[in-house]
């Protein structure tokens, strides 16, 4: 199964200088190495927002090329809308781009990989499936 990573692992395996006791970036790894991983241009300029060196946003933006965005259509944001309204109406509330990403997993039948603690609340709601760690070797 294919998985959507959400901004937060993305910016703790890319602007960290120690990951190696990450278990999340670890996780991210694998995925990558899998073949399994997918980013949405939103995500891409969440990660790339607020870099003050142009240096720094240069390599950034270019280590995250080789992951194509996956494309955008008006049922995602239909659909984004939608969720975020009835998470409203629960008494629940999101920023859009994390239900832009709720409504684009659910439509490609992926999981999403994030540590925003929000999802679990979304998930009550929502038919999302959120990635989970594998126990370390």
């Amino acid at each position: 199964m294919k998985v959507l990573v959400d901004t937060c692992v993305w910016s703790m395996a890319l602007r960290r200088s120690d990951v190696s006791d990450v278990p999340e970036v670890s996780e991210l790894e694998e995925l990558i190495k899998e073949l399994r991983v997918q980013l949405i241009g939103p995500v891409r300029q969440e990660i790339l927002s607020g870099i003050k060196s142009i240096g720094q946003f240069t390599r950034l933006r270019d280590h995250l090329r080789p992951f194509p965005d996956l494309e955008l259509t008006t049922r995602d944001f239909e659909s984004a809308a939608g969720f975020y309204n009835l998470c409203r109406r629960q008494g629940v509330q999101g920023s859009n781009t994390d239900f832009l990403i709720c409504a684009v997993a659910v439509r490609n039948q992926m999981s999403i990989f994030t540590t925003d603690l929000d999802f679990t609340i979304f998930q009550q709601h929502l038919p999302i499936n959120l990635h989970r760690l594998r126990p370390a070797l």
